[in-house]
């Protein structure tokens, strides 16, 4: 039976009593961790979240397109085919956003938490299982996979380079995606690289 990780328990638990979406916001999250780390909660091996680095690389590229100039924003069409899917925010997606969306700053951060805690992390953390990772390998990694979606990072020769320790070869892997509807985007092109350069810092 495997080990209950205490602290990820707490995390589990203050999420479940949150009304507010306390940790819709990523500064929460290592506050909280910072929180266990006075009380002596133990550490299992060490569960990577996104850090400072990540989001602002994420952010840089996705963008707060379509500011209306009093916080609040507006949903845009996908540049590669000039319709769906309807993006808002830094890169949200989904059924609720469509032409005309508009969303409050607080909901357009409380999105993009959602996606990187619940679906973009938790796939890279599941692709990555025990391969050593820093944690800007990890950012870089959780950049890719929330702008490419989970399932290709998960069946990427990125992922499979990382987890064979082939981190220059993994590194270079950044640039293969660089495509949007088929075609190259100068735009992706300019991510991969920062994304590159981040995996590969020290």
């Amino acid at each position: 039976m495997p080990e209950v990780d205490p602290r990820q328990s707490a995390f589990d638990a203050v999420r479940a009593i949150s009304r507010r979406g306390l940790f819709n916001d990523l500064g929460n999250v290592l506050a909280f961790d910072n929180l266990l780390d006075a009380f002596g909660a133990p550490r299992m091996p060490t569960i990577l979240h996104l850090g400072p680095e990540g989001e602002t690389l994420i952010k840089k590229w996705e963008g707060y397109k379509k500011d209306l100039g009093d916080g609040r924003v507006q949903a845009y069409p996908d540049p590669a085919t000039g319709g769906a899917p309807w993006t808002i925010g830094w890169g949200s997606t989904g059924t609720d956003v469509k032409q005309g969306t508009i969303w409050t700053r607080e909901k357009a951060q409380q999105r993009f938490a959602s996606h990187i805690e619940e679906e973009a992390a938790p796939a890279v953390r599941k692709g990555i299982g025990s391969a050593p990772t820093t944690q800007r390998q990890f950012d870089a990694m959780v950049s890719l996979a929330y702008n490419i979606g989970v399932a290709n990072f998960l069946k990427s020769t990125l992922l499979k380079k990382h987890v064979a320790g082939d981190y220059a070869g993994a590194a270079a892997q950044f640039a293969v995606w660089n495509k949007a509807a088929g075609k190259v985007m100068q735009g992706l092109v300019n991510r991969r690289a920062d994304e590159a350069k981040l995996y590969g810092s020290k």
